[in-house]
């Protein structure tokens, strides 16, 4: 591999753009200013890709949105989020913490608890909030399934009902239920379609030697907008490049994962750490490798939900 090493290429200047850095970044607790003034609502916003559901505009710390958005989100124990809707799926990684999210139709509400690498994709047009019940704060992943989402709609927010109902998403007591995919209600129902717990996922093995579990995508949720899984690369362990029709999104969860692109012949790299993320463009010929002594573990949005031809071959 032709790897330069010496004055800064307009390839690795194009790279080092695209790629975020936990280190360079910090949380913004201004995010969202429909919850000003009610502390229950607080929690911070660190942007990577697009603005997520925030209307902040003029970051230039976070990379231009293309088919979706991505965000870590900050909460700490006690607080909540209003029940709100979107016009897109938005879905929750959870990082660190255990978080409660809430479904609500006609007053009713279920409730389920997700702790870590379990997922959510929240379904379009259904009401929704989240609560840290726990005694740890949660970080999270947030990624709203395209570029520019529309303004979130409230349905209980703590400025037209009373506290104790916007907490509970809307439910009046004894309006709950449990999470249960062989429920008999319908909202129970349908919210078993959208969770996927990371121990129940199926772990696919690639021929080139690493994992993927499919969250969202064939295999996993059906989706017409987006495909993510969580991918677990072993030590030293590689694939060759290749290319997509639409951009992806690598973020570290755990471990460190080195991320290459090529380009007429030159070669660049950048080595990611935990919360570390490159988003690579269309069209951009790319690999990645786990060159340390630890286990990785990876967080992966594609622009598409559809097969891409992708095929992963060792390097």
């Amino acid at each position: 591999m032709n790897i330069k090493t010496d004055a800064v290429s307009t390839l690795a200047a194009e790279l080092s753009a695209h790629t975020g850095r936990f280190t360079d970044k910090q949380f913004d607790w201004n995010a969202f200013p429909s919850n000003a003034g009610f502390p229950d609502l607080a929690r911070a916003q660190m942007r990577y890709i697009g603005s997520g559901g925030s209307p902040k505009v003029g970051d230039t710390s976070t990379m231009k949105p293309d088919n979706f958005t991505l965000s870590l989100i900050y909460k700490e124990h006690g607080k909540y989020a209003a029940c709100h809707s979107h016009e897109i799926e938005e879905s929750f990684l959870i990082i660190d913490g255990a978080l409660i999210v809430g479904w609500e139709r006609d007053g009713e509400v279920v409730e389920v608890n997700l702790g870590p690498k379990d997922m959510i994709l929240n379904a379009r047009e259904v009401g929704h909030g989240f609560r840290v019940d726990g005694p740890e704060p949660v970080l999270m992943s947030i990624s709203v399934d395209v570029g520019k989402p529309l303004p979130p709609k409230y349905h209980y927010h703590p400025k037209e009902h009373a506290p104790e109902l916007a907490r509970s998403f809307g439910a009046e007591p004894g309006k709950t239920m449990p999470f249960d995919p062989n429920g008999t209600h319908e909202l129970q129902q349908l919210m078993g379609k959208f969770v996927i717990r990371h121990a129940e996922a199926p772990t696919i093995w690639e021929e080139a030697g690493f994992t993927r579990k499919v969250y969202v995508g064939e295999g996993g949720i059906a989706n017409d907008t987006c495909r993510k899984e969580m991918w677990g690369i072993p030590s030293r362990t590689g694939v060759q490049a290749f290319t997509r029709p639409v951009e992806d999104a690598m973020m570290v969860i755990e471990g460190s994962l080195t991320v290459g692109w090529e380009e007429n012949g030159e070669t660049v790299e950048v080595e990611l750490g935990p919360r570390d993320l490159v988003k690579t463009p269309a069209g951009r010929k790319h690999w990645f490798s786990n060159n340390s002594a630890g286990h990785a573990t990876v967080w992966t949005v594609i622009g598409t939900s559809s097969d891409d031809g992708v095929a992963y071959k060792a390097a």
